[in-house]
């Protein structure tokens, strides 16, 4: 087994998930298998109790891990699945050896941060690195940890021990570390300074680790001078100091990171036995960058959330919407709608947003609503859906777009005016939405419906089914809990809002689909955490489809995509 370890310098989300994920493709593309670990210092056991403000969105996983959405960067880049224990936290790891110690495995000794949790961390890593995630349920050959956090920060400091350690247990012919730092760019004086990076990788090298490979962040072009500095000044050779400057797109990055030579270094430092050429995968990558960046024709797509001033929290959503787009060879404008401000209360507060908020949503070509948790915007977003529905806009409801969309159609269709979700109103007199058994009320981590579920097609007659090949069946990934009424679904069918799909004991409802319109659709599950660059998900495709005029052509194509 061999260890890539990807370290921060300067400052956090300077881009080492996309690099790491990178790296990983690289790898993947000369016929290696690779598997992917991501640290993250902080105490919590999970990201499922986060704000998205914090770390962006909770990325879900197959076996319903809540984790940080690096993992979906992973997923994505190398066409992986992953698992929970392929996230490490600090709170994990101190629960398995508190855990442990209660148990009595330490035979009375003191338990310290060193060697205790130092060794849990190496140990952790060792195992979860030979546990297969290809299809092909073959041990991976290649490890690429990524630790959060930048070097120096108090909470990473464990790990960062762990690794020192554990480089003499793996040998040096199998562990390497990569370094990625930050070359600022002063507007003052236009230069490109080396200062930061230099005292990063002196940080690092403090703490025991030196970096095989510095990969250096900027905003433009990184001047050779400035490669030379770096490579002086922090004891590496020029070649081993690689510029990643900001790109149109995030395909760019393998390419980038190719043609500085790093399959090259990587043969000859880690002894692969591999090729100096990649192989058809990256030349795949290479096309579809380069179409990325040709791309004409503009599809616009208003996303009506709460989350809507940092883009990482709806991460997700917008890859299954950019890959859905290139698949059909449109460029995506994603307007990012904060539904609050398509509320009557917004036009009496700020008369601007309101007016502004509403003439995105008319211009947009689609709409989706995704999900989400607690009741502000909840309005706007019910404003938004109704707009979708009467103005035969495209439409899709993920989570609790869907639940809304079923309370929208309650209130305007069947005139149940107090219809809602128990959610928000647990007295309501039409709870349209309820909460499900699994949901417990004291406890809030862990206590959803989560993880891969089977969702079953219950007529043929459905775009939906067609758009995922006419299955019978699909299983994507759950996160929620609450649920559409079983008991009143029959009132919705009859005034033409079909369950298309339920789950396996025809108990929960999964797919709404709208009679006489051109796409008006609600999943329960988040189609999003299973989209791939090359494999788009259908309900996004379907919205894009839709949105773009071309749904029917292409459901008469027999789903087949025009070249």
């Amino acid at each position: 087994m061999k260890y890539i370890l990807v370290t921060g310098g300067v400052i956090s989300g300077i881009g080492k998930g996309i690099i790491a994920s990178s790296i990983g493709t690289i790898l993947k593309s000369c016929g290696l298998r690779v598997t992917a670990i991501k640290i993250d210092p902080y105490i919590n056991i999970d990201a499922g109790t986060f704000s998205p403000y914090e770390h962006g969105e909770v990325f879900v996983l197959n076996d319903g891990g809540e984790v940080d959405l690096d993992l979906g960067n992973y997923e994505r880049f190398l066409d992986i699945n992953l698992y929970k224990d392929n996230n490490i936290t600090t709170g994990k790891i101190y629960q398995h050896v508190i855990n442990k110690e209660r148990h009595g495995d330490y035979l009375g000794k003191t338990v310290q941060v060193v060697p205790h949790i130092t060794d849990a961390v190496q140990e952790w890593v060792m195992n979860q690195a030979k546990v297969p995630v290809d299809d092909d349920k073959k041990e991976p050959q290649i490890c690429v940890i990524e630790l959060g956090g930048t070097i120096g920060d108090i909470e990473g400091m464990p790990f960062v021990e762990a690794f020192r350690q554990f480089q003499f247990k793996a040998k040096r012919e199998n562990f390497c570390n990569i370094h990625v730092s930050l070359v600022p760019q002063p507007n003052a004086t236009g230069e490109q300074k080396t200062k930061p990076t230099q005292n990063s990788v002196r940080a690092l090298r403090g703490l025991g680790l030196s970096p095989d490979l510095i990969v250096c962040r900027s905003a433009k072009p990184i001047e050779m001078a400035v490669k030379e500095k770096i490579s002086m000044f922090c004891h590496v050779e020029p070649e081993q100091v690689i510029f990643i400057h900001d790109v149109s797109s995030t395909y760019r990055v393998p390419i980038l990171l190719e043609e500085q030579g790093i399959i090259k270094y990587f043969k000859q430092r880690l002894n692969l036995p591999i090729d100096d050429q990649p192989s058809d995968l990256l030349m795949k990558w290479k096309k579809m960058a380069c179409r990325y960046e040709r791309l004409l024709k503009v599809c616009s797509i208003a996303l009506v959330g709460k989350y809507t001033k940092l883009s990482d929290c709806y991460a997700s959503v917008f890859k299954a919407l950019e890959h859905s787009a290139l698949a059909i060879n449109y460029k995506l404008d994603l307007m990012y709608i904060d539904s609050t401000e398509l509320e009557r209360s917004m036009e009496a507060e700020n008369s601007v947003k309101y007016h502004q908020a509403w003439h995105k949503l008319c211009k947009a070509d689609g709409i989706l609503v995704p999900g989400g948790f607690g009741i502000r915007g909840t309005e706007g977003k019910l404003q938004a859906i109704s707009w979708a529905r009467t103005k035969k806009k495209p439409f899709l409801g993920v989570c609790l777009g869907m639940q809304l969309a079923v309370v929208e159609f309650a209130r305007n269709c069947l005139n149940w005016e107090d219809a809602n979700s128990t959610e928000f109103d647990p007295d309501t007199k039409n709870p349209v939405v309820i909460d499900m058994p699994e949901h417990n009320p004291g406890d809030m981590g862990g206590t959803m419906r989560l993880g891969k579920r089977r969702t079953v097609f219950k007529t043929d007659n459905s775009v939906l089914r067609k758009l995922y090949g006419d299955e019978m069946f699909v299983e994507e990934r759950h996160r929620h809990r609450y649920e559409v009424n079983p008991e009143l679904t029959h009132c919705f069918e009859e005034k033409g809002l079909k369950f298309v799909g339920h789950d396996t004991e025809g108990n929960r409802m999964e797919i709404i689909e709208l009679e006489n319109h051109p796409y008006f659709v609600g999943v329960q599950f988040h189609p999003e955490f299973s989209s791939r660059p090359m494999k788009p998900s259908p309900p996004y495709l379907g919205l894009l489809l839709a949105a773009t005029g071309t749904l029917d052509a292409y459901l008469q194509r027999g789903c087949k995509l025009s070249p």
